[in-house]
Order: C-alpha cells, then sequence, then structure tokens
C-alpha cells in the first residue's frame, strides 16, 4: 500500500502520529510518503491560490507513484482507527478515483461557525495512478482560466462524472467524530486541532496515539519537546502524555492545560509565516471567534 499525505513543516508531528496510527493497525506492508516540500507553482490570482501549503500536491501524486498501481491520499491531520487494506481495496470500477460519499445530515450540521455547513471534500482519496495523467503544474495553471478553487479542490472537476467514484464511506473521513464505527479521525477543524489545543472532545484518542509511540521507543520525547518549543505543539501535550488517556478528559484537566497553554503565551499556529495558507486561516478562524464573543 502506498499513502501520500499533504502535510507542511507545522504538521511534522501529526504526520509522524498519522503513519504509525497506520502501520500499527494493518498487517500490510505499507509505504507512508510526505507531500511536503514539492515547491508547485502557485496561480496568480490570489483567490485561486492554495489554502494549505500542500493543498495542490494531491494532483502530483500519480506521477510520483511512476504512473503505477494505487495510492491513497490524506490530509496530515488525521488518525487512522481501524485496518486502511479496507480502503486500499475499495473498488473502483471504470472510476479513476474514488473520494468520500455525501455527509450525513448529522454531520454537514456541525460546522463550527454559526449557519455553515460541512462539505464533503477530497481529503481522502483513493487514485489509480496508472490511469491518471494528471500534471500538477497543469492543474495549477487552470485555477482561474478553467476553473475556481471550489470546483477543484471540491468536486474534482478536472475529472469527468464517470471517472469518480463517490464510495469512500464517511467512516473514512470522520470530520471531528468518534464512534465504534469510526476508522479514520478528520482533525478538520484547524483552530481545535489536538496537537494545538486542548479541548478537542476526541483529542485524547491523537494524545494517547502520540504517547504510545513515545513509550514505545518510536518516536523520541525529545522530537516532542522540540515541537513544542518551536511552537507547533501546544505546551501542555507534555503533560497529557503522562496520563492515562483512556477516554476523554475530565473538564478540569482541560481547563488546567488551557491555563498552562494561555500562561505560556501560546497561540494556535502562530509559528507559521503570516503569508502561509494555513496562518490566513487560523487568523480568520480567530476574528470569528473574537466577533462570536464580542471581544472583536
Amino acid at each position: 500500500m502506498r499513502v501520500y499525505v499533504g502535510t507542511d513543516r507545522s504538521q511534522e508531528i501529526a504526520f509522524r502520529v498519522l503513519g504509525a496510527s497506520i502501520r500499527r493497525r494493518t498487517r500490510l506492508q505499507v509505504e507512508v510518503h510526505s507531500l511536503g516540500g514539492l515547491n508547485l507553482p502557485q496561480p496568480p490570482d490570489p483567490a485561486h491560490r492554495a489554502r494549505t501549503g500542500f493543498s495542490f500536491a494531491r494532483f502530483a501524486i500519480p506521477e510520483l507513484a511512476g504512473r503505477t498501481g494505487r495510492a491513497i491520499y490524506l490530509d496530515a491531520d488525521m488518525l487512522v482507527l481501524k485496518d486502511i487494506a479496507e480502503l486500499w481495496s475499495l473498488p473502483l470500477g471504470e472510476a479513476k478515483a474514488a473520494c468520500q460519499e455525501e455527509l450525513p445530515e448529522g454531520i454537514a450540521r456541525t460546522a463550527p461557525v454559526p449557519g455553515a455547513r460541512r462539505r464533503k471534500q477530497c481529503s481522502v482519496m483513493v487514485l489509480d495512478c496508472a490511469r491518471l495523467d494528471w500534471d500538477a503544474p497543469a492543474i495549477i495553471s487552470g485555477l482561474g482560466p478553467r476553473y475556481t478553487y471550489e470546483q477543484l479542490m471540491g468536486d474534482l472537476c478536472i475529472l469527468a462524472e464517470n471517472e469518480i467514484s463517490y464510495g469512500v464511506p464517511t467512516r473514512w473521513n470522520s470530520l471531528e467524530h468518534a464512534d465504534d464505527t469510526t476508522c479514520l479521525l478528520h482533525y478538520t477543524d484547524m483552530m481545535t486541532q489536538p496537537w494545538v489545543y486542548a479541548g478537542n472532545p476526541n483529542g485524547w484518542l491523537w494524545s494517547r496515539e502520540l504517547r504510545d509511540l513515545v513509550r514505545a521507543g518510536d518516536m523520541e520525547a525529545d522530537f516532542v519537546r522540540q515541537e513544542i518549543a518551536a511552537g507547533f505543539v501546544r505546551p501542555s501535550m507534555a503533560r497529557e502524555l503522562t496520563l492515562p488517556l483512556e477516554g476523554p478528559l475530565p473538564a478540569d484537566t482541560i481547563r488546567a492545560h488551557l491555563e498552562l497553554d494561555r500562561k505560556a503565551g501560546y497561540r494556535s499556529h502562530a509559528s507559521l509565516p503570516a503569508t502561509s495558507g494555513p496562518a490566513r486561516l487560523a487568523g480568520r478562524a480567530r476574528r470569528i471567534l473574537k466577533r462570536l464573543l464580542g471581544t472583536a
């Protein structure tokens, strides 16, 4: 199995935890590749530029895979909870790519901004690399003249309708929702991702995965401390990794962690360059939150 992960420097720890969560739950041989640092071009019109540093990287996968066999695309802000062999073996039929089915109403209504709705997305895809003739720079050059960012990234408009299978079950891209059926948990709300925010209701699952990696010697504790010092991980994570983490954290523990981070002057994603896509999204999220709280 070949898995390609959209990531950037700020999500290095998330990338490593995701890779480990994939490997520990499958008996199949799996390769997990980072799509960071591809240095793809950006469209000249800011309206169509990447929302993250790796938004367009997925279109380079067929070439990176030698245009042979299959590949899975994932974002780094995910945690795999079941054997990814199920996703790998998803029937494609005549389709060249599979992306997510329609979101259930209950999940679609959980968007963090009042009045907004979650939309299905192409953050989990199964690709037939042998049949996809994607050229990433050429696809990026079409933004503006031929299609919008939303049409490309949300509708996968570069493929004909019969070339797309909407067969990836929601359980393989469960947006901020976890239950016994969840196979892949997607921490899609950027400001509450568990490595940057202590109050995510499902954050303990990610923290437990990281704790187990450190305890097994598969990730160095020094690396975690390095990411905290760099501002990519919240300071309270060091304390959290000493806890049992067998269920959601008690409210008083969450409050203590939030207070620790506040006193440390920590701000989620503040270490990213102000011009980066993630930093712009984080800034916008902060402004929305301030308006909602009446503190703008």
